[in-house]
């Protein structure tokens, strides 16, 4: 899989089930897995049982996707500000996490799929920073499918981080560009997404990829993280397909540059 920014983002030479997509499809999807409390609530159960569900459905997610012709997704599973949450809860998380990555590395592996952690991973309890590390050296020259999980994250924090670098490196400010700082973030050497989705129905980006979120397509769906499915991907690829992705430039001189 290529790495770094593609020329025309999101557009692929053809859908890969030749769907209602017209052939366009997001080569990288973001995805703000927002609703396991509320579904957790709404089947009776603890809030746990609904974070277990939502990474359950990660890999069903992933598959369809990849299946549609995506190559990169970014999952956003635990901010920064999440460590506000009950103690009980960031625990739960925390166990959760490190039992789905100890699970998951070798199936993962098996299909080619190259796992990356985006975020700090100073805050994380050992245990769950040992696993991480291993399943990112174990999965990293996979190139089936790139799934970056963005633990401990937070997209101002990552701004900071990335300026904090850039200084110490000793770089002049007159040398300094975007490209610079891109280097400096963690997603250095990734895409930026096409198509950012949240799930649970809020609209809000809630400090994810700020930066690298910049010309992404935005879809909500009511649909909470748990029940996301094979119709609600549909749904978003339908949207993002209907959509004219101009970068700030003139609808004339992007349907000339592209083809259109």
């Amino acid at each position: 899989m290529a790495s770094g920014r593609h020329d025309v983002p999101g557009v692929s030479d053809q859908d890969a089930h030749g769907g209602p997509t017209d052939g366009k499809v997001p080569l990288h999807i973001a995805i703000i897995m927002d609703g396991n409390g509320r579904w957790a609530r709404q089947h009776g159960m603890e809030i746990e049982d609904g974070h277990r569900a939502g990474f359950t459905n990660i890999e069903p997610v992933l598959e369809r996707l990849a299946d549609e012709g995506v190559r990169e997704v970014t999952l956003f599973a635990f901010s920064t500000e999440n460590w506000q949450r009950p103690r009980d809860e960031v625990e739960s998380l925390m166990s959760l996490m490190s039992n789905e990555i100890a699970a998951g590395a070798e199936r993962f592996n098996q299909k080619r799929v190259r796992l990356r952690h985006i975020g700090d991973d100073s805050k994380l309890p050992q245990d769950v920073r040992d696993k991480v590390r291993e399943a990112v050296a174990l999965t990293a020259s996979n190139t089936e499918l790139t799934l970056n999980v963005a633990f401990d994250y937070g997209g101002r924090s990552e701004i900071v981080h990335a300026i904090r670098r850039i200084i110490a490196e000793g770089v002049a400010p007159d040398m300094i560009d975007e490209s610079t700082v891109e280097r400096h973030l963690y997603t250095a050497g990734g895409s930026d997404p096409d198509l950012v989705i949240r799930t649970g129905g809020e609209f809000r980006i809630s400090n994810f990829l700020l930066w690298q979120s910049a010309y992404a397509e935005f879809h909500s769906t009511p649909t909470l993280w748990p029940d996301f499915g094979e119709r609600d991907i549909e749904a978003a690829l339908q949207a993002y397909a209907s959509r004219e992705r101009r970068f700030g430039a003139r609808p004339d001189f992007v349907s000339e540059r592209h083809g259109g």
